[in-house]
């Protein structure tokens, strides 16, 4: 599904990635795990084409469609969140408001609320962020730090949704400190001064 060859990443002189090669395959789940700063988030926004490499290549499959949670979502605030998830969907494909819902559903959030998207708690915007990396049948989904700000039951729901999505074929990348434990990954990769360790 994805190949990266000796990618590199500076910001301010600082090293962040170096010499990074790594390579998922179609219907992986795989979990990164790393401290703070060092470097997994930047690795998801190269890998989405966020943020460009310094060195290296990268190497997608063939019909790659990429859905991602990265950092804090991005809205439109003052409107829905059927007007957020509509107005992203028509972006590349038909609106589908019968699948959008059934996400929602599952996350016992209303698509037909009123309430602008600026009053969201910080669950309900995690949880909005989810749904649309995954709502147009994305079959590379990246998510970093997914479980925050859900309560229990949400992060069940979440686990779910995984496994789920591991069922459909999905490869499945998530960089997250903790609330996937019950996660069945099939590799936890670890970076650790900008170098990955399997």
């Amino acid at each position: 599904m994805i190949s990266l060859k000796n990618v590199s990443k500076d910001f301010n002189n600082t090293n962040i990635l170096n010499d990074i090669n790594l390579t998922i395959n179609e219907g992986e789940l795989v979990r990164i795990v790393g401290s703070n700063g060092c470097g997994k988030t930047t690795l998801l926004k190269i890998i989405a084409g966020l943020l460009k490499a310094d060195g290296g290549n990268i190497t997608y499959g063939e019909g790659c469609n990429i859905g991602a949670v990265i950092e804090n979502p991005s809205f439109i605030e003052n409107e829905t969140l059927l007007y957020n998830l509509k107005f992203l969907y028509n972006l590349k494909s038909k609106f589908s408001y019968d699948i959008c819902k059934k996400y929602c559903d599952l996350f016992s959030l209303n698509i037909d609320s009123k309430i602008a998207i600026k009053k969201y708690s910080l669950g309900m915007r995690q949880k909005a962020a989810i749904i649309q990396a995954v709502m147009e049948n994305q079959n590379l989904i990246l998510l970093d730090e997914p479980t925050r700000g859900l309560d229990i039951d949400s992060m069940n729901q979440f686990d779910n949704l995984v496994k789920e999505l591991k069922k459909e074929g999905k490869t499945i990348i998530i960089c997250a400190h903790d609330g996937v434990e019950n996660i069945n990954f099939d590799r936890i990769i670890e970076i650790k001064k900008g170098r990955i360790e399997e």
